[in-house]
């Protein structure tokens, strides 16, 4: 049994900020609450005694802060590697844009449809059906590849979510938006069957 962790990064705004719609353009760092966020991730899998084989993270700093500060308390070093299909959406004419901007854009229906179902607005660049693809390629691989092991995958809201739509039952039931600094934990058989064991956990 292959265990996977699927780690949103933290929060890239603190109090006060302008909260845009940040995407695969916009290679923001983790912000001061990110960090704490990402301290917490760190201590927390060392109190449930989690220890990662392996970790991947997308192109962007801010999941790859993630990651390694996550990984800090492990007692041994786990290799990093990054993953590009993991890096954020790109949100078109709505990137970095403030919040209200891009519900003024797009509507409630649309964003409503991508909240709830994975269907991207108008204008926002990304293949869900592509995507999905790259999740289960790697559902399928990781039994293979790490059989055993436990992988820790540091990506981004946009993404993250498509992984439960990879899962047999599309993820039926869950909501597919993965909060700043969530994980949920998946297991893969031997034979390739992929199961959803939490979603949305918080430090």
């Amino acid at each position: 049994m292959t265990r996977i962790y699927i780690l949103r990064h933290g929060n890239t705004f603190d109090k006060g900020d302008v909260v845009t719609r940040v995407g695969g353009r916009t290679d923001l760092p983790l912000s001061v609450s990110g960090l704490e966020q990402a301290e917490m991730l760190s201590e927390h899998f060392a109190e449930l005694g989690v220890v990662f084989d392996e970790a991947f993270c997308s192109p962007l700093q801010r999941t790859r802060q993630t990651a390694q500060i996550a990984l800090k308390t492990q007692e041994e070093e786990v290799n990093l590697k990054v993953l590009p299909f993991l890096v954020e959406i790109d949100y078109g004419p709505d990137e970095n844009k403030p919040e209200e901007e891009v519900r003024a854009r797009i509507g409630e229906a649309a964003l409503q449809a991508w909240e709830e179902e994975g269907v991207p607005p108008s204008g926002w660049h990304i293949d869900p059906p592509a995507v999905i693809g790259r999740w289960q390629e790697f559902f399928a691989a990781a039994p293979k590849k790490y059989p055993g092991k436990t992988l820790l995958v540091v990506t981004s809201n946009g993404i993250a979510r498509f992984a439960l739509k990879a899962l047999a039952d599309g993820g039926a039931g869950a909501d597919l938006k993965l909060k700043t600094a969530a994980y949920g934990v998946f297991e893969v058989s031997e034979d390739g069957q992929v199961s959803k064991q939490s979603w949305n956990v918080r430090a």
